[in-house]
């Protein structure tokens, strides 16, 4: 059977396999330099039957930022389901964010430069991740609250004040500018951590110097 017939026998399967084409080559080259006519090639089909399955290019670009979106979203999920207090999970969390960016910074570069392009854009996509992070963020400070391990009033806007504190130290725009400052990311990252979870009101928390090594991550 030759992908053509394929395709028509299983339309999910030939989505998956365009975007997993599309997403190798904007690892290789970059999404701006990927053109429609180079996923096609690679999988030996005409232009008119990418178009079949995404309406536009536009819609390839947000998938594929889709599929790596989603593995820092299992990432942050799993580290939520830790056996462990929440402020040490919520400090895990951060910590996790900030590697994610700084590796694809340093080691995927096109990668790095698709999530800017979608975070700077508000691609739908990254909204809706954005809004999981968040609502991970929500619930382990709600745990912490009932736990005695925090000390705030309301846990949306506490996590709220949370997430945009820590941004400067996972949006790919602010992590670039700060490495580019020279900036000692490391010792920084530190610093902001202990600053929420102080603000948080958990005191204990803030001596962890730690881990930012996982074995989730």
């Amino acid at each position: 059977m030759n992908l053509a017939d394929s395709m028509e026998i299983d339309p999910e399967q030939s989505r998956t396999r365009i975007l997993e084409v599309a997403e190798l080559y904007f690892r290789r080259i970059g999404y701006h330099k990927t053109s429609v006519a180079d996923i096609a090639s690679e999988l030996g089909m005409s232009r008119a039957n990418i178009y079949r399955f995404f309406p536009s290019r536009t819609s390839i670009n947000s998938s594929v930022c889709g599929l790596i979106v989603k593995e820092v979203a299992e990432v942050a999920h799993a580290i939520a389901r830790m056996d462990a207090p929440a402020g040490k999970r919520l400090v895990e969390l951060l910590y996790t964010l900030h590697r994610h960016s700084m590796r694809r910074l340093v080691e995927e570069r096109p990668i790095h430069e698709l999530l800017a392009a979608a975070m700077n854009e508000r691609w739908t996509i990254i909204d809706a991740h954005n809004e999981q992070i968040l609502a991970i963020l929500r619930a382990l400070i709600r745990e912490g609250l009932q736990a005695g391990e925090f000390k705030v009033e309301d846990a949306e806007e506490a996590a709220q004040g949370a997430i945009t504190a820590f941004l400067p130290f996972f949006h790919p725009v602010l992590v670039e500018q700060r490495v580019q400052e020279g900036e000692d990311t490391a010792v920084a990252v530190r610093a902001q951590i202990r600053f929420i979870m102080r603000a948080l009101g958990n005191f204990q928390s803030c001596a962890v110097e730690t881990r930012g090594r996982s074995s989730i991550s």
